[in-house]
């Protein structure tokens, strides 16, 4: 296919593919912005007219520069003045393209192709060695205002292995080629806090989709109504979308959708406001202290269980925010974030966590199985994958009911998918084989969410599987893949949001890899430094830590400082110590819910038993 252009930020031309037929056309555009505006000046409408003659020229089927030039003169109701004016300079900077690209010389392209046989990474969808440098020469002038900023070109996972990241967002779908290699990691944020420049990507597909072409204002300073924004001037979502797409044009496609930087229809219960952004910022940092409060609690004997999800905060906020109230969770057991993020308050955690009266659960449960029914949260159980096959059922059950509300006309019904949460090692169970099976032939609307960070427990991924990592085995299963940084909150959350979109549109399942790295150890009950490098943990926390990630990218944006950050680190602190004191002052739950909930009307052989255990307690009153 051809081309295709974007037009973004402040009138800027921009194009998103780089194929050999259209590279002369790619040429002409950087060199006009360059010989006729200066590196550093904006675009201006002489330029945006050739942006706009280069869509409608492929659209026509033309792909020379004298034809792009002509037909401009046909589609728009003017005297073509535009196409003149530019027309001399066409001359002057193909006679330097072409140029520049004999000064390079048949060495050059011989030293790179003897380079590029020894790299294992997908080949450049560029026809030669000289189109991909000079693609790559225009990419790093269009980087954003971060000159420093070098993104990295592949991602280091445990166990020494390296994967190539992308900034394109592509689902491989049933029928289509694999990517070759490995698997490319799909990220948008890098560990600086910096939108990463797609110029450093470790893998490009030859297919890249086009980014639908946007308009921006002429300035990121006039703002798009905001009747739903915080009322905060300076944190204002809209104002943040409109700077971060004309800074990061080939991001903005992800900007604009983004329900991280939507404002909410109304305030959130828990922050009193509609900013999105500040919410997720909170919910991560209060996961993160109600985990080592939580934690320490075990220690000292207060609660008998506890695991934290300390490095994968980014999955749970990300994702959740992507997802619809509709939309059913059935989670392992380190996901306790979606449930934040839906409602769930710290009274709440610490009840269950503490089994007192209040315990939504009555007390049945070990800490940390959460439920609820309000929230569309399946209680957890302790098994490995047994919600896996239970997620097959849930959306083939939500399918049937969105056909039967097509064919009764009902209008308002809002169909959902189911969305399974499972680690690395819960794909090594047989239930993993057969969830995923089950909803491919059955064709269930499923997100299948695999959080692989590095260890089943304490088995290394090394030793768990030979493969590339869980997503590859999608294309075995017939069903769509997608691999995503999970510790980058906006591109799990781009991935989860167009999976879902895929999964109403195909009524289809998918899975999805993210991968992440587990800080803490696997339980109160598990000392990791067994298995593993304190050295290799302390590496990871440092440099790909999600919580540090999201903080450093609104400290770019001067959205917050180092000091803020602290003093709700602070607020949630003493928000988790309260609900935790409170929680463990309560009674337990009352005796007789030992025998509800099990029939809706309690049967004999209980009402037996429940008889014995009262006549035992007061036979014994002294012991109980």
């Amino acid at each position: 296919p051809p081309s295709s252009c974007q037009v973004g930020g402040s009138n800027h031309a921009r194009w998103h593919k780089y194929r050999a037929p259209m590279m002369q056309t790619n040429l002409l555009r950087g060199a006009l912005k360059r010989h006729a505006l200066g590196a550093s000046a904006r675009l201006g409408s002489g330029v945006g007219d050739i942006s706009a003659a280069l869509r409608i020229g492929r659209s026509r089927g033309n792909r020379n520069l004298s034809s792009v030039v002509a037909v401009r003169d046909d589609d728009d109701d003017d005297d073509g003045t535009a196409a003149a004016a530019t027309a001399a300079v066409v001359a002057q900077v193909r006679a330097a393209v072409n140029g520049a690209v004999k000064k390079r010389g048949p060495s050059f392209a011989a030293t790179s192709n003897k380079e590029r046989q020894k790299e294992k990474s997908s080949p450049s969808p560029c026809s030669s060695v000289k189109d991909e440098e000079i693609k790559k020469n225009y990419l790093n002038q269009i980087h954003s205002d971060d000159e420093e900023h070098v993104s990295p070109t592949h991602l280091k996972y445990t166990g020494g292995q390296s994967m190539p990241l992308t900034s394109t967002l592509k689902i491989v779908e049933p029928g289509e080629d694999a990517p070759r290699g490995i698997w490319p990691v799909y990220r948008i944020l890098d560990e600086d806090g910096c939108f990463r420049c797609p110029s450093n990507d470790g893998y490009i597909d030859p297919e890249m989709p086009a980014i639908t072409p946007i308009t921006a204002s002429s300035s990121a300073e006039e703002m798009i109504p905001r009747s739903n924004d915080d009322d905060d001037e300076k944190h204002n979502l809209s104002r943040l979308r409109s700077i971060l797409s004309s800074k990061h044009p080939l991001h903005s496609s992800e900007v604009q959708d983004s329900t991280l930087l939507q404002p909410s229809s109304s305030p959130y219960a828990d922050t009193g406001t509609n900013n999105t952004l500040l919410r997720a910022q909170r919910q991560m940092i209060r996961l993160r202290q109600m985990d080592n409060i939580m934690q320490n609690a075990q220690r000292q004997g207060r609660i008998s269980f506890y695991m934290t999800c300390r490095g994968e905060e980014a999955i749970h906020i990300g994702s959740a925010a992507a997802l619809r109230p509709q939309d059913i969770i059935l989670a392992q057991y380190r996901e306790h974030g979606l449930l934040m993020w839906r409602g769930f308050t710290l009274e709440q955690f610490t009840n269950q966590c503490f089994s007192n009266d209040l315990d939504l659960g009555r007390g049945r449960q070990m800490p940390i199985h959460y439920g609820s029914r309000a929230l569309n949260y399946h209680t957890i159980s302790s098994p490995l994958g047994t919600q896996i096959p239970q997620a097959t059922g849930v959306a083939y059950k939500m399918k049937l009911d969105a056909a039967a509300a097509a064919a009764n006309g009902d209008s308002n019904h809002d169909p959902g998918i189911a969305i399974c949460y499972f680690g690395d090692g819960c794909a090594s169970t047989t239930d993993f084989h057969a969830g995923l099976n089950f909803a491919a032939t059955l064709k269930a609307p499923a997100i299948f969410f695999c959080r692989n960070n590095g260890y089943a427990i304490s088995t290394s991924v090394e030793d768990q599987y030979a493969g590339d990592g869980i997503v590859c085995r999608a294309i075995g299963y017939g069903m769509a893949g997608l691999r995503v940084d999970g510790n980058d909150i906006f591109a799990v959350n781009a991935a989860v949001r167009e999976a879902r979109e895929y999964c109403l549109t195909h009524n289809a399942p998918i899975l999805i890899e993210a991968m992440t790295y587990r800080q803490g150890h696997h339980s109160t009950s598990d000392d990791s430094s067994r298995y593993r490098c304190p050295k290799e943990v302390h590496s990871h926390s440092t440099s790909t830590d999600p919580v540090k990630r999201l903080n450093a990218f609104l400290e770019r944006n001067e959205w917050m400082s180092a000091d803020g950050t602290a003093k709700i680190r602070d607020e949630e602190r003493m928000a988790v110590l309260q609900a935790m004191e409170a929680a463990e002052r309560r009674p337990p739950p009352k005796m007789e819910t030992l025998f509800t909930d099990v029939y809706e009307l309690m049967p004999q052989h209980l009402q037996r038993q429940e008889r014995q255990l009262h006549d035992h307690l007061a036979k014994y009153p002294d012991n109980y």
